[in-house]
């Protein structure tokens, strides 16, 4: 048995250690936001936060992260309050296909948790480290800075 801290919640999971957290969330969990696309740590489609870092999940087994905070997409928001990184994506309509989305989402989480005023070079910089198929990488820029905007609105508010 493995215990995981997932979204703020305790999971006790009978399974290999050696198993892709990627494959816990969507397969033992049932949390279908991380997905699977390159399967190598190359595209970001699998971030999740550890401890507050942006982590692929398709590549690190669970026995990596006992004793850690794992967030994924689902934990975000809170009941029915979105994150406001997740408010500025619907606000800009920013998925095409949508697949990469919930990466793009927790990379910008990061961003912004580790940099509250990023230049757009320092935006451009970590969205880079996440591919998006259908191109949407300019209404993505567009979300973060919306998202900014969002977030000091709460802030005052």
């Amino acid at each position: 048995m493995i215990e995981l801290r997932i979204n703020n919640q305790l999971y006790q999971l009978d399974v290999d250690e050696d198993t892709p957290l990627l494959w816990v969330l969507r397969d033992e969990l049932n949390l279908k936001g991380t997905k699977y696309a390159c399967g190598i740590s190359v595209c970001g489609a699998c971030n999740v936060l550890v401890d507050g870092q942006v982590v692929r999940s398709c590549v690190h087994s669970i026995d990596e992260f006992v004793g850690k905070d794992i967030l994924t997409i689902e934990g975000l928001s809170s009941g029915d309050v979105l994150h406001y990184v997740q408010q500025a994506w619907i606000d800009l309509d920013v998925s095409e296909c949508g697949y990469c989305q919930s990466g793009q989402i927790i990379s910008v989480v990061e961003l912004l948790s580790l940099n509250p005023s990023p230049t757009d070079e320092e935006i451009i910089s970590a969205l880079s480290m996440n591919l998006c198929r259908c191109g949407t990488y300019n209404r993505i820029f567009d979300a973060v800075k919306h998202a900014l905007a969002l977030k000091k609105l709460h802030e005052v508010g």
